[in-house]
């Protein structure tokens, strides 16, 4: 069995981005289980919280989830052409102690995509999180992109997806990501 753990970007309730990520997970293959993480109730990064407190319970939640996963799908919002501050946050804690890098994110795949409600999806999010994945030493995948723009029309009022042509891409997304992780593994 394949477990990938899919993380939404943004904190919003109806947020397109956890809709397209909740929308992944119910297309999970054969062989796969997509279990979702949350950047929920993580705080804002503070060396002196940490040296007082440790890395908090939220962030260590998600971090052991990502250490256990075979792969990781992220979700992410595009705010002012870069990568959302809280979602970059989390990936912070999630790095911390430094020495625990490696266990977390040393050649894990991870795959990125987004839904926006403007015209050209998360692509230029997505491209801020290559630096990232690199230095953390994750194994990005360069498959299937996938960028949803125009997202008000492409979700429902209750999050689910209604354009034929996106649930399509998504599945071929999904399923590619899948296959290149299970790759990975042998």
């Amino acid at each position: 069995m394949t477990k990938l753990v899919a993380i939404s970007g943004s904190l919003r309730k109806a947020s397109y981005n956890t809709a397209l990520m909740r929308a992944a997970i119910a297309m999970a293959p054969e062989g796969v289980t997509i279990v979702e993480g949350t950047i929920r109730g993580i705080p804002l990064y503070d060396g002196d919280e940490e040296t007082a407190h440790g890395v908090p319970a939220a962030a260590t939640v998600l971090k052991e989830l990502v250490a256990e996963a075979d792969g990781v799908m992220l979700f992410t919002p595009e705010y002012n052409n870069a990568i959302p501050g809280v979602f970059k946050n989390a990936l912070d804690w999630m790095t911390r102690p430094s020495s625990d890098i490696p266990r977390i994110f040393a050649g894990k795949p991870f795959a990125t995509t987004g839904a926006s409600p403007g015209n050209f999806g998360t692509l230029l999010s997505q491209e801020a999180w290559l630096p990232i994945m690199r230095t953390l030493g994750t194994r990005p995948w360069f498959g299937t992109k996938l960028m949803v723009s125009k997202a008000g029309s492409v979700f429902d009022e209750h999050g689910k997806i209604i354009d034929e042509a996106t649930e399509k891409r998504l599945r071929t997304f999904v399923e590619g990501f899948a296959a290149f992780v299970r790759e990975a593994r042998s």
